[in-house]
């Protein structure tokens, strides 16, 4: 069997018989995502080592010791863009990590469980023997420990104590809980199938408040009622309208780009080139015929984990067919393409010949239609001849089991009209007759010559001569052909394993150009165009538009942008409420941030030059279950802009200052701008700061910069009611509207009268009244009783009468009058 498996592997590396077909094959593609992350950290001395284990694909990712803050604002960041479903760190903590867990733990939308093992448990050498004994089944069974801790040096660095202390701890959680083999023997450890390094190398800095703000993400509860406690899905945000991958792992790597927007110009014109490609209209329809292939793309390292454990079902042979089938046309389709592309050069020379060997191979191997019909793994005709012998046996025992029965029968009793004989599996041939009316109790079933074995559904069985003799001669053929194929199977999966290289090239390779076609699919419905990137400290953007309220809108006025080393790096932004001011600061970081990650831009033109971070304080996030008001959020907010931002970070701030007391909020904020211009020209970010604080400038408050330019959105009123243009200007917003505004928000005609009145007084410095709080008919009420209590006064009769009258009555409703 052996021998034939090796021959058509041979036939099959010379190029014979190879063809390759994906019709007439149905089978279940569907995929469930239920992996799990376990991460394992060890903070010290301000160094941060982690790794984590993903048993979706079996990959385990390690960082190097990395410095970080006090705040473990890396730490944080990993986590954010791992989201791990365990934490494992040690008991002895330093305090930092202390506070953090905490905080973490008091996190509403995401609390993951956190395991904690003695500190011996981190140690290095303990780590270094749990990773020599961790279960690595694409190595062989008898390698030597020497060369297995050459193999691992290589995937992993070993100048990381911090990190390969937290490998050990990972490893024992791992083992302890048997991650992903559960109900497999206890003697099959956690398989470790990849080794990643991990790095946040030129990731452009954006926390969690700037992400929610910008609706760069944005979770939803799934409309379906059987998805309500569990399920979400993907509002209205950047990622929701970009993301049109379509595998699953293209999605998840697209995420990944989102979670880590890069400065690495390389990294970013190799994902332009390919957009721009895509984007001409003369390639539509190749763009359409590879988003086709890859369709078929099913998760690798899923198939790949099941082989490992030798737990492949059809439906996974059925999918790995499907996948290398398509990944081959993928191939051939790329190799006609533009080879100066690195990304279609890298495919054409990634897919490696291992595909259309991996493809011939399983075609001419698995015969899917009787595998699917049998729900098992079938080989088909002229792979192994012991099999297909033993099948022909099988296949011609109808008839010579009809004339063994035939001769049967003329040997029983007359009283049995009829006989069969029958195969069943593990137990072999027996001879079956119908139950005679006659027999009732056991006995009544012996009959000379055979021996009764049960009965079954009014049919008696019986071992005769004739069938014994069938045992030795045929054996238990249907059990020693599926002993046959699983041999089979098992030979194959381990040919496939060992080209298992060439598979997670194809993974790599095809997640990255699904994200990348995807993003070439929105520009063209969006109409984007592609920004130049730059090594200059400038942004330059030229009729920009917010890529989600464009699309809500049926009519958006679009505004540029410009900031340099030497003008406008400090843009102040005045404008009445609902002008369009947060929008524009929305979008010229959606503009940004697109750019960043490799995507064409909604703008007629765009050039982006170094941005190493976006910070925001735009929205204040919910304080209940921090112990913050909302004012310390927002401090926290600006702290994090002017501790973290540098001369090529972009700060949108929006309404700074208006949570405390007025005259505190205006100084806090002149003194911000302040601040930044003093820092001009190396140290001064790109700052767009949107304010209803005209004293800010009416006041001279700021100190004159060339650095510093003040714009407005352009308003009209037209008689009592204002018209808002949409449209940014240079200048200073002289009025805020917000009698206007307060009238088209609905407010009562008196309340905004009387607020027009008011704000007039003090603006010129003038006294302000109150108001009399009671209201028009209770003052005439007032009167009519006054004058009606008058009338009733007899004036001839005493004088104190009056006198009483005036002092009681007319001198009190005076005065209230007054008042």
């Amino acid at each position: 069997m052996a021998a034939a498996f090796q021959r058509l592997s041979s036939n099959i590396s010379d190029g014979e018989g190879i063809a390759l077909s994906l019709h007439g094959i149905n089978g279940d593609d569907d995929e469930e995502d239920s992996s799990t992350i376990l991460l394992s950290v060890l903070v010290q001395h301000g160094q941060v080592g982690l790794c984590f284990y993903d048993s979706g694909d079996s990959s385990l990712h390690y960082m190097t010791d990395t410095p970080d803050d006090h705040e473990l604002y890396l730490l944080s960041k990993v986590i954010q863009e791992v989201i791990p479903h365990v934490i494992i760190t040690s008991a002895k903590q330093e305090p930092c990590m202390t506070r953090y867990l905490k905080q973490l733990g008091s996190n509403t939308h995401y609390r993951p469980e956190v395991v904690t093992y003695p500190y011996v448990d981190f140690g290095l050498e303990v780590g270094k023997q749990r990773l020599l004994s961790a279960h690595l089944p694409l190595l062989p069974a008898n390698i030597s420990e020497t060369h297995k801790l050459s193999y691992l040096s290589s995937c992993i660095s070993f100048d990381s104590p911090l990190m390969l202390r937290a490998v050990g701890a990972l490893l024992k959680c791992l083992d302890r809980r048997r991650v992903g083999v559960e109900l497999e023997d206890s003697r099959i450890g956690v398989p470790i199938l990849q080794f990643h390094a991990y790095t946040l190398k030129d990731v452009v800095c954006i926390d969690r408040d700037t992400y929610s703000v910008l609706q760069i993400f944005k979770s939803e509860l799934h409309p379906s009622v059987f998805k309500l406690q569990s399920g979400e899905k993907e509002g209205l945000s950047l990622y929701g309208i970009l993301n049109r991958c379509r595998c699953k792992f293209g999605s998840r790597l697209l995420r990944q780009w989102f979670l880590r927007p890069t400065q690495d110009r390389v990294v970013l014109h190799r994902r332009q080139e390919v957009i721009n490609f895509f984007t001409l209209p003369q390639n539509s329809d190749i763009l359409m015929n590879l988003q086709s292939s890859l369709r078929n793309i099913r998760s690798i390292p899923t198939l790949l984990h099941h082989m490992s454990l030798s737990n492949t079902k059809v439906t996974d042979w059925h999918s790995l067919y499907k996948t290398v089938c398509s990944a081959v046309c993928i191939r051939d389709t790329v190799r006609q393409l533009p080879q100066h592309i690195q990304l279609f050069r890298d495919i054409n020379e990634g897919f490696s010949d291992d595909l259309h060997y991996i493809t011939s191979i399983i075609r001419q191997v698995v015969d899917f239609e009787t595998s699917l019909a049998e729900s098992r793994f079938t080989i088909k005709p002229n792979v192994d001849p012991a099999i297909d012998d033993k099948k022909r046996r099988m296949m011609g025992l109808s008839d010579f089991l009809t004339d063994v029965a035939r001769r049967e029968l003329e040997d029983l009793d007359a009283r049995i009209p009829s006989c069969s004989v029958i195969y069943i599996p593990l137990i072999g041939f027996l001879l079956s007759v119908p139950r005679l009316q006659s027999m009732m109790e056991k006995e009544d079933f012996e009959i000379e010559g055979l021996e009764f074995m049960f009965l079954s559904e009014d049919r008696l069985h019986y071992r005769s001569q004739r069938t014994r003799e069938l045992d030795d001669l045929l054996g238990d053929l249907h059990c020693d052909i599926r002993d046959m194929e699983m041999a089979v199977m098992t030979q194959l999966q381990n040919t496939i394993l060992e080209r298992s290289s060439s598979l997670y090239k194809v993974l790599n390779l095809t997640a990255e150009l699904d994200c990348l076609m995807a993003l070439s699919s929105a520009s063209l419905e969006y109409n984007y165009t592609s920004p130049k990137l730059s090594n200059h400290r400038k942004i330059t953007i030229t009729e920009g538009r917010h890529p989600l309220l464009e699309l809500c809108s049926p009519v958006f006025v679009a505004n540029s942008f410009q900031s340099s080393e030497s003008e406008g790096r400090v843009k102040v932004i005045t404008g009445p409420n609902s002008s369009g001011k947060s929008i524009y600061l929305k979008q010229v970081g959606l503009i940004v941030f697109m750019a960043l990650i490799g995507s064409n831009v909604p703008a007629k033109e765009a050039e982006i030059g170094l941005v190493d971070g976006i910070f925001t304080r735009m929205q204040s996030r919910e304080s209940v279950s921090m112990g913050l008001s909302t004012f310390m959020i927002d401090l926290n907010q600006m702290a994090q802009a002017f501790n973290s931002s540098s001369g090529n970070s972009l700060v949108l701030i929006d309404e700074f200052g208006k949570g405390t007391n007025t005259v505190d909020g205006l100084s806090l904020l002149a003194a911000s701008i302040s601040h930044w211009l003093r820092k001009a020209p190396v140290d001064c970010p790109h700052v767009l700061l949107a304010t209803n604080f005209h004293s800010v400038l009416q006041l001279g408050l700021l100190p004159s910069s060339s650095l510093m330019s003040l714009l407005t959105l352009e308003t009209a009123v037209d008689g009592d009611e204002l018209v808002f243009l949409y449209q940014l200007k240079k200048g200073i917003c002289q009025s805020s509207y917000a009698a206007n505004i307060a009238t088209l928000a609905g407010l009562p005609t008196s309340l905004v009268q009387r607020g027009v009145e008011v704000s007039e007084l003090y603006r010129t410095g003038r006294p302000i009244k109150r108001n009399d709080s009671a209201s028009s008919d209770e003052q005439a009420k007032r009167c009519r009783s006054v004058v009606e209590k008058f009338l009733q006064l007899n004036l001839d009769d005493k004088v104190l009468d009056l006198q009483s009258f005036m002092k009681e009555e007319v001198l009190p409703s005076a005065g209230e009058l007054m008042n």
